[in-house]
């Protein structure tokens, strides 16, 4: 026994692993999907199972369409909002020059300084 090692080069549980020990497969489908990239990736499905209309691409994470021609448009990528952004939204140049008066009088008012 070279190094102390009884089994070299394998690992506990290790044995043939074929249609035998595992018994049988159950029955699949592929099913193509596109992108909008023209990436196909096509899963397998259990037979019989309800395979849906859009699967994300796993190449690029866009929706895939069973349609080669007519894939699913892209997702809408929104840009980061600040909260400034938000703020504004919210609220009109009006409104907001009012609130800052307003603050602004209040702090001239308090004798806290």
């Amino acid at each position: 026994m070279a190094g102390g090692h009884a089994i070299r080069g394998s690992r506990v549980g290790a044995g043939p692993m074929g249609e035998a020990e595992r018994g049988e497969s159950a029955p699949r489908i592929y099913v193509a999907f596109w992108c909008a990239n023209q990436h196909k990736t096509t899963p397998s499905f259990l037979a019989g199972a309800t395979v849906p209309d859009q699967w994300d691409c796993p190449r690029c994470g866009w929706p895939a369409g069973k349609d080669e021609a007519n894939p699913p448009a892209p997702p809408k990528i929104e840009p980061y909002k600040t909260h400034l952004t938000y703020v504004k939204e919210r609220r009109s140049q009006e409104e907001a020059d009012s609130i800052l008066s307003e603050a602004l009088e209040e702090l001239n008012n308090s004798d806290d300084f």
